[in-house]
Order: C-alpha cells, then sequence, then structure tokens
C-alpha cells in the first residue's frame, strides 16, 4: 500500500484535515500534497505526533 494519498482524494480530504487539525494553515495543509511524510512533519512540528501517531491519524484520513 503506497503512503500516499492520490491528488484528488486530497483535494476532497483537504477541508476534514484543516478542520480536525486547526493549527495548520491552509498553506501547510496545501504544502502536504497527500503525502505521508509532508503530513508526518507538520503535524510533528505542530502537534508533537510521534511518527507512528502521525501514521495512525493519516491511515485514519484514508477511511
Amino acid at each position: 500500500m503506497s503512503n500516499d494519498i492520490n491528488e484528488g482524494q486530497w483535494r476532497q480530504m483537504r477541508g476534514s484535515v484543516k478542520e480536525k487539525w486547526g493549527k495548520l494553515t491552509d498553506d501547510e495543509v496545501e504544502e502536504m500534497e497527500g503525502k505521508f511524510e509532508n503530513f508526518y512533519g507538520k503535524m510533528q512540528e505542530k502537534y508533537g505526533m510521534s511518527k507512528q501517531q502521525a501514521r495512525e491519524a493519516f491511515e485514519d484520513l484514508r477511511r
């Protein structure tokens, strides 16, 4: 399974990401581009998440 979310899915999910993690700016959400490593970096920076916590949050987005 890929670690990333395809572009179309990510476009649809950006609002949910912003709603769930309000510390993220629109630009930061845009910069993630649905890529796990980008998501992890921002989640670690803004929320202090471990890589495992970020992976679980990212997988929750995909469901």
